[in-house]
């Protein structure tokens, strides 16, 4: 059987954090039908693009079936992330300001995915490798985390 390592990005500002993003691990699990791989340790940042309290961060690894396409499935699992991520309260649509920056706000919870196996991925819905993993460190540095060797050595841009 053929597998792909999915590596997701978690975080959480408002109300019970640590609840909150083992509620969204529980339901990705479901979504996934099985536990991650590897998870890394839950780090604490200021907001990013905003003035709000701080959030908790992790990245989760999970080793699921390859089916089908990589983009099909990648965005498949984007839907059910969305799902998630709607049913927990989160705003369900980015806003943008007048210039088209994007405007950040509180989140009860917030899941990307950051890799998809080796794929590069560019669709209107979804960009993989995440396009910000560079510029967040509470994003790369849990990653590093959890990444293997072979995910570093491919996407070596984004963690230098």
């Amino acid at each position: 059987m053929n597998w792909v390592e999915v590596y997701l990005g978690l975080g959480s500002n408002l109300g019970d954090r640590d609840l909150n993003l083992l509620r969204a691990m529980n339901r990705l699990d479901q979504a996934l039908g099985k536990h991650p791989e590897r998870i890394s340790r839950i780090v604490e940042t200021p907001s990013w693009g905003f003035d709000g309290p701080p959030f908790l961060n992790m990245c989760v690894l999970y080793r699921i079936p390859a089916q089908g396409e990589p983009e099909q499935q990648a965005l498949s699992i984007l839907r059910s992330i969305k799902e998630i991520e709607a049913d927990m309260g989160r705003i369900p649509e980015p806003m943008y300001d007048a210039a088209g920056h994007r405007i950040y706000h509180d989140r009860i919870i917030d899941i990307d995915i950051l890799l998809f196996g080796t794929e590069k991925i560019q669709t209107p819905e979804l960009t993989v490798p995440h396009p910000l993993i560079g510029q967040r460190d509470f994003v790369k540095n849990p990653l590093l985390e959890i990444s293997k060797p072979d995910v570093r050595d491919s996407f070596n841009e984004l963690f230098s």
